[in-house]
């Protein structure tokens, strides 16, 4: 793929390079720090932030929900289709 972008440098302001699925897990990590987590059903998402954080945000679909994750939880969480961005 030509990439004209593939020289820049990637901020937090730029678009997501990276998206996993993920399958909220207490006790692991997920594969890539998240920049931000997308739902297809709205609930809450528990998450553990990059800085050691734990807490629960309100994620609606189509509507990214900009946060520097670790991990994401099982316990607490009830949004659905959940996929992060990086």
């Amino acid at each position: 793929m030509n990439d004209p972008f593939h020289n820049q440098a990637s901020g937090l302001q730029s678009p997501a390079a990276r998206l996993a699925s993920v399958t909220p897990d207490d006790g692991a990590d997920l594969a890539f720090p998240a920049r931000a987590i997308a739902v297809g059903t709205e609930g809450f998402v528990h998450l553990v932030t990059v800085a050691g954080d734990a807490g629960r945000v309100f994620v609606v679909p189509g509507a990214p929900f900009p946060i520097r994750a670790r991990r994401i939880l099982a316990t607490g969480t009830s949004a659905a289709d959940i996929v992060v961005l990086a």
